[in-house]
């Protein structure tokens, strides 16, 4: 996702205006920042990271994404999921019992034709990569979270903002930054 996209929904989520945020990080023209976010001009790392503190988001979230590394990977798939809603679907498998990985020959990931399902037979992925994977499932609990209702839109939109730093490893303790409304 390029940065002019991400820093207008950040700023207008906060609900600060373009003058607002230029006074917070010690610019004397709003017009940089409307400059930035028309994609017009692309503010340096310092910059950066100055907004990402007056907009109180990981800098990590405003960054544009290379793919270099798994966090780059997540932000990535953090923008797309917010710019296209209900684009990614997560979903935890079921080991067959008694079943040793790799004990059977077919390999095949199975799904229920139904309503929650495409009209055409999804795509599946899966990672070999740990921090990766604790991250998809952590982030499957937040979108069932949410379609549940437990959490609203705005909190899972600030749990993605501020990630890594509002995991809690799926309950297993305190996120190092709160992002629930309830709490």
């Amino acid at each position: 996702m390029n940065f002019n996209l991400k820093l207008k929904k950040i700023r207008t989520f906060r609900k600060m205006t373009q003058k607002e945020l230029s006074e917070k990080i010690g610019l004397t023209d709003q017009h940089r920042i409307v400059q930035y976010e028309k994609g017009v001009r692309v503010p340096k790392k310092d910059l950066v990271d100055k907004m990402a503190k007056a907009l109180d988001v990981n800098p990590y979230t405003l960054y544009d994404t290379a793919g270099r590394d798994a966090s780059e990977m997540m932000e990535l798939l953090f923008w797309l999921d917010e710019f296209n809603p209900s684009a990614l679907h997560l979903f935890l498998p079921r080991k067959f019992p008694g079943e040793k990985c790799n004990e059977v020959a077919d390999t095949s990931v199975y799904y229920h034709d139904n309503d929650s399902w495409p009209a055409h037979a999804p795509v599946c992925m899966w990672f070999d990569y740990g921090v990766l994977n604790d991250f998809l499932k952590e982030w499957g609990v937040r979108m069932d979270e949410l379609k549940s209702g437990v959490i609203t839109r705005d909190e899972y939109f600030e749990w993605k903002i501020n990630w890594p730093y509002t995991c809690d490893d799926c309950g297993k303790y305190e996120p190092k930054k709160q992002w629930r409304k309830n709490f």
